[in-house]
């Protein structure tokens, strides 16, 4: 099982390409994936994020402690910065 902080990161990076290109079938099942695996392996309720300046602030719930965690907004970002500056690279075939 990965970390925590590994696999909040791993949703949040995607959930961002997820809400930018609602119509990519493919961003949303793989939101919707890290997301279960936050909820079933992870056992995280309440997720909360939040963007000040450079910074992304998570927080979470798990065992009935609360979590928090934070990422730089580059690195968390950067997933969906690239399809935007090549977007001819990342086609969503459900145009």
């Amino acid at each position: 099982m990965q970390s925590l902080q590994d696999a909040v990161y791993n949703w949040l990076s995607i959930q961002l390409v997820a809400d930018d290109r609602p119509d990519d079938h493919s961003a949303q099942e793989t939101a919707q994936f890290f997301k279960k695996l936050l909820i079933e392996e992870q056992k995280v309720k309440n997720i909360e994020v939040k963007k000040e300046e450079d910074l992304y602030f998570v927080t979470c719930t798990k065992e009935n402690e609360e979590r928090k965690l934070r990422f730089p907004s580059e690195l968390i970002e950067l997933i969906n910065d690239q399809i935007k500056k090549e977007p001819h690279k990342f086609k969503n075939y459900n145009e």
